[in-house]
């Protein structure tokens, strides 16, 4: 009860400051972790500021109270770390597992090369030792364009599986191994095959007997880039894009632009939900152009539910 308490003050503070970016300086594609382990929260972002998205370095950022953020370091060096990709690092994110003696394990997964790997340590903020191969390298056989990016993992709550989902241009999922370093056979199939309504970053969370699938549509380098959802009875199955409903969108009266790419929290033991997301550099990144697309930085947003289970639209802060 009283660790509940000290959540609940911790968004009541949050919800009273001003505090976009929650970042210094440029990152991207958050992925966000309440750990169970050091009670804290830790932000995984794409390190963002390189022409044509070239960075090779991972940072992970940690906080108490989702508003000082602390950068824990790189945690993953292309050039050093893997052995199979040396640029292109985009994209992580992060499942925490408890083993069956009490000890946790971090499972990370990143993009790097176009292909998606995966990296285990035993804490957040690691030591994480890279396979020596990529976990992903190919299109599902049913693609017809498209990369290998933008790994999202969830464990669903009602069959204990845990899934990867990933992406552009196309939705595709894959079983995990027990293992979380290998694909279950036979188990990849498309979600979303082709649409103009999907392009990347998808994210899955579940809530109340439904999963929220979400993502990102258009081009990251586009000031209408916006995250989209639809809700399902499956992890692995999903109804027509064509239903599903823009949630967070910019704002030009703000010169809030390029919002998208995003992650989910849900606070431990409540039904307070937050969102994260990138948007152009503040204010002035919408006059860069294309550039804008690799000049980012990450927000935080509250999420809110009507009473039927939609997600009402987000409303971007600065």
């Amino acid at each position: 009860m009283k660790f509940i308490i000290s959540l609940l003050s911790i968004f009541s503070c949050v919800c009273t400051m001003a505090q976009n970016p929650v970042l210094k300086g440029r990152f991207a594609d958050p992925e966000i972790l309440y750990s169970h382990k050091t009670h804290k929260f830790y932000i995984y972002p794409t390190t963002d500021g390189f022409t044509n998205w070239t960075g090779d370095v991972f940072h992970c950022f940690s906080s108490e109270d989702l508003r000082t953020w602390t950068d824990e370091g790189i945690i993953i060096d292309l050039k050093k770390d893997v052995s199979w990709a040396d640029s292109r690092a985009w994209a992580p994110c992060i499942e925490e597992k408890k083993m069956a003696d009490g000890s946790y394990k971090y499972y990370y997964y990143f993009t790097a090369e176009t292909k998606i790997g995966v990296a285990v340590a035993d804490d957040p903020t690691g030591p994480f030792k890279a396979m020596d191969k990529p976990l992903i390298a190919e299109r599902p056989a049913t693609a017809d364009g498209g990369q290998c990016i933008d790994p999202d993992v969830f464990t669903d709550p009602v069959s204990g599986k845990t899934y990867l989902y990933w992406g552009n241009h196309f939705m595709a999922v894959s079983e995990l191994e027990p293992s979380m370093t290998a694909i279950k056979p036979g188990t990849t199939k498309e979600l979303i095959h082709s649409s103009k309504l999907y392009r990347e970053g998808t994210y899955v969370f579940y809530r109340k007997g439904k999963y929220y699938f979400m993502w990102s549509q258009d081009d990251t380098r586009s000031p209408n880039y916006c995250v989209r959802y639809v809700k399902s009875d499956s992890p692995t199955e999903i109804p027509d894009p064509e239903t599903s409903k823009v949630v967070l969108r910019k704002d030009a009266e703000h010169s809030i632009y390029g919002t998208g790419h995003h992650s989910v929290l849900n606070i431990p033991g409540t039904d307070i939900w937050y969102i994260l997301y990138h948007r152009f550099y503040w204010p002035d990144g919408v006059t860069m152009g294309r550039e804008a697309g690799y000049n980012r930085e990450v927000c935080i947003d509250r999420l809110y539910f009507d009473e039927n289970g939609d997600i009402l639209p987000v409303v971007p802060t600065i």
